[in-house]
């Protein structure tokens, strides 16, 4: 070893002229690209005017030109959310010349083009112009909203959507529905994941990660912007997905795990013309799991294609289709009997938590498609016209099934076959500008909506003998063979229902200061629900039409510009409610208003940001199941709900990353109408107490290849299936350990994680056990 170093050292020194010259002759421009917090910009594209001279950053954000004729030129860099830079510079012959460039955030320019397949800090929160239809940074917002990425996702080796909640603010749990749906927790309400790329998409089956660029959950009541229809008022969840970008790229990845969980999914981006206008993305994704249960299983398809056409500096297309298919078995339901005993929880039932009582036999079949297209144009420098529809077309077809407790040791089967489905339409034109009232500044979104929703159902359901618990003789009759059977004598439903909603809308960031600035938004909404159509019967449900109007008030002041913030809000919003109670009626809407008031800082050169928030909700004419039929639903009573939000993201030293959320939530029902409930906490709002954590390291620092190692939790306080003043059924408070390790090396990634390291026996809401101790491994190669 030491014969040969001598060998290398002697080499070098007798050719080192020779080699200095070739380089100075070889090498003409070279520099890194950095944004204005000194952090590297990798993937931004770099290109000479003019010229087919054009390159991307590498991973340090370094690129380089070589064997450039002696000249004049034009330097262009450019990269998604950055402002454009253009310098001139001058090529002599036989000189190196060096160039770095500092790239400053453009908020105006997010949801344009993207120029490469790569981002920044996973961890660190993203500006969004989705969250208030406006180019507004976070800190100018006047609510609160957090940002998972894509990067996060990677690195916490994401296989499923439900994962991805673990990184969100109080959002407890998730709740799968039938049909593996899933709804979380956010300030005490329910909120399912039905807006997608700003528009509403009904979608009622599984979502697959696979084209996520990030998801974006708004916090408190959101209608005045994204409508009653499908907005909660603890928030709503946008999910934001990937675009294509103007360089060729993708990735290959593969993971494996336990319970024979395969998934395998791919990521190719490419430019179609040599002008690069035309750009076209691929994702998709193969997955297949077992349940850690004696059976159960989930296997579906994703298949979402995208394409951008930049038709001329003005007008931009973009278009995409999101289709999956899913086929898998029920998600486990168990309404537990407090007939006999008053007060149970769900340890009761620990000896059974590896029980599914389901069948691989008795499955459902999933279909969902989403088409969204957008056309922007630039009317003028401060003025943009945007025109958007989302179409969704969702069904699912087969068995889903429940488990009714019949006393303190006896269940049945309700076990459901036929036919869902489900389609929406949005439509939707904004304007959007900035002018100035002398010294005063507005930024203005003025819009239209419409919003069609339809549903029809044909359902037959039975009932199974009662059983014990553990009993092999449940099978007996839980088969498909039995259940096709007796469906013919089952209980039918055949229905139908249509609602149309039109809306019109405005929002203004006024700007009375650099350091003040107040939004003012107002919306108002003409609701119209045909009724429920029963085809069994020949009879139509009463339907009704509800104006409304949902104003908003927003207050900013920058005590530190661009670091420190207090905000305020109120705002009035309202739910028009498209299901309806066990005898058919539609329900009313609903009324809510929400005053919040906070702090939100971005700190010591942005190694330190978050918000702390404290909110108050008041729902008047709220819809509650029906404790008397979880089928149903009922409508009585009011629902308040206040409490604490704090989340903090830090880079305290390079290649480190922490994020911790903390939520804290008192609701109770009031006024109801049989009294049973009131002054007591609501079912369906989750834990009070909720923490979330996770952090991550690269414990090879500057080293071109990665070892990263990434620990998080997450902790929720008890909560209740059942709380009356006669009966509770308790769920136990739980705490819940993930650990992985990544090593990237060129352009391949390999990891593995465990989750649920300490082997947590925890439940859903609807008493579903939750996963016990697993392992995934990941292999993907990036190109």
């Amino acid at each position: 070893m030491k014969f040969f170093l001598q060998r290398v050292i002697l080499s070098t020194l007798l050719v080192l002229s020779y080699i200095g010259n070739a380089q100075n002759e070889n090498i003409s421009l070279e520099g890194f690209v950095k944004d204005n917090n000194s952090n590297v910009v990798s993937s931004a594209h770099v290109s000479l005017k003019g010229t087919n001279f054009k390159t991307v950053t590498n991973n340090e954000g370094f690129y380089r030109f070589t064997k450039l004729p002696a000249d004049k030129y034009t330097l262009f860099v450019s990269y998604v959310g950055k402002k454009t830079v253009k310098r001139k510079v001058d090529i002599i012959k036989g000189n190196k010349t060096t160039l770095n460039i500092v790239l400053e955030n453009n908020i105006e320019s997010l949801d344009e083009v993207l120029v490469s397949g790569k981002k920044g800090s996973p961890v660190t929160k993203r500006e969004s112009s989705y969250v208030a239809r406006l180019p507004i940074k976070n800190i100018e917002n006047p609510q609160v909203y957090i940002t998972v990425s894509d990067e996060l996702m990677e690195k916490q080796l994401v296989t499923d959507f439900d994962a991805a909640f673990k990184n969100v603010v109080g959002a407890g749990i998730p709740v799968k529905y039938n049909q593996n749906r899933l709804v979380f927790y956010s300030r005490g309400f329910e909120v399912e994941p039905k807006i997608r790329n700003g528009l509403t998409t009904f979608n009622q089956n599984a979502i697959d990660p696979v084209n996520l660029e990030r998801i974006e959950v708004l916090k408190g009541p959101s209608a005045t912007l994204f409508g009653s229809s499908e907005v909660s008022y603890g928030g709503l969840l946008n999910r934001v997905t990937k675009k294509p970008y103007e360089g060729f790229g993708g990735s290959v990845a593969y993971s494996g795990g336990s319970w024979n969980l395969n998934r395998l999914t791919v990521d190719i981006n490419t430019p179609v013309n040599e002008s690069k206008t035309v750009l076209f993305r691929l994702n998709g994704a193969v997955h297949g799991e077992k349940s850690f249960q004696d059976a159960g299983f989930t296997n579906n398809i994703a298949f979402t294609p995208s394409l951008t056409y930049k038709i001329n500096d003005k007008t931009q297309l973009n278009f995409d289709v999101e289709y999956t298919k899913t086929r898998g078995t029920s998600p486990v339901r168990h309404t537990v009997d407090t007939g006999d005993i008053a007060n149970r929880s769900a340890l009761d039932f620990i000896d059974y938590y590896n029980v599914s009582y389901a069948s691989n036999d008795i499955f459902y079949t999933g279909e969902n498609l989403d088409i969204f297209g957008e056309l922007k144009y630039k009317l003028s420098e401060n003025w943009t016209s945007s025109t958007s529809f989302a179409r969704t077309q969702t069904s699912s077809d087969g068995y889903t099934s429940r488990i009714d407790g019949r006393s303190a040791t006896t269940f049945r089967a309700r076990v459901y076959n036929g036919h869902y489905g489900y389609n929406s339409t949005n439509l939707q034109q904004n304007f959007t500008g900035k002018f100035n009232f002398g010294t005063i500044k507005n930024k203005l979104v003025v819009g239209i909506n419409y919003y069609n929703y339809g549903q029809d159902r044909d359902v037959t359901f039975i009932n199974t003998s009662d059983f014990e618990y553990g009993s092999a003789d449940y099978y007996n009759e839980f088969n498909k063979s039995y259940i096709d059977t007796q469906m013919a004598d089952g209980s039918r439903t055949l229905r139908n229902q249509t609602t149309h909603t039109y809306s019109a809308y405005v929002s203004d960031v006024v700007n009375f200061t650099d350091n003040l600035s107040v939004m003012l938004s107002l919306r108002f909404d003409h609701f119209n629900d045909k009724g429920t159509y029963d085809i069994l019967t020949g009879t139509l449900g009463e339907g009704f039409s509800q104006n409304a109007l949902s104003p908003k008030l927003g207050l900013v002041y920058q005590i530190l510009p661009e670091q420190l913030a207090v905000f305020g809000n109120c705002m009035n919003g309202f739910a028009n409610q498209s299901g309806t109670s066990e005898n058919g009626n539609s329900f009313n809407p609903e009324h809510a208003n929400q005053i919040e008031g906070g702090v939100k800082f971005d700190i010591f050169k942005n190694k330190l940001s978050g918000s702390v928030s404290y909110y108050d909700i008041k729902v008047e004419n709220i819809v509650r199941e029906d404790p008397n039929d979880s089928d149903f639903d009922i409508q009585d009573g009011t629902q308040t709900s206040k409490g604490l939000e704090i989340e903090f993201i830090a880079n305290p030293i390079k290649d480190f990353n922490v994020l911790m959320g903390f939520a804290y939530n008192e609701s109770e029902l009031q006024n109801t109408e049989d009294g049973e409930q009131d002054g007591l906490r609501p079912e369906r709002s989750g834990p009070d107490k909720l923490f979330n954590w996770w952090m991550d390291y690269n414990v090879l620092g500057k080293s071109k290849n990665k070892l990263l190692i990434g620990l998080g939790g997450n902790t929720g306080s008890s909560s209740f299936q059942t709380n009356t003043v006669n009966e509770t059924v308790t769920i136990p408070s739980y705490t819940v350990l993930d650990f992985g390790v990544t090593y990237e090396v060129d352009s391949f990634s390999f990891g593995i994680k465990a989750n649920n390291l300490t082997d947590e026996q925890y439940w859903s809401y609807r008493l579903a056990p939750q996963k016990s101790r697993n392992f995934v491994a990941n292999f993907a190669y990036n190109f």
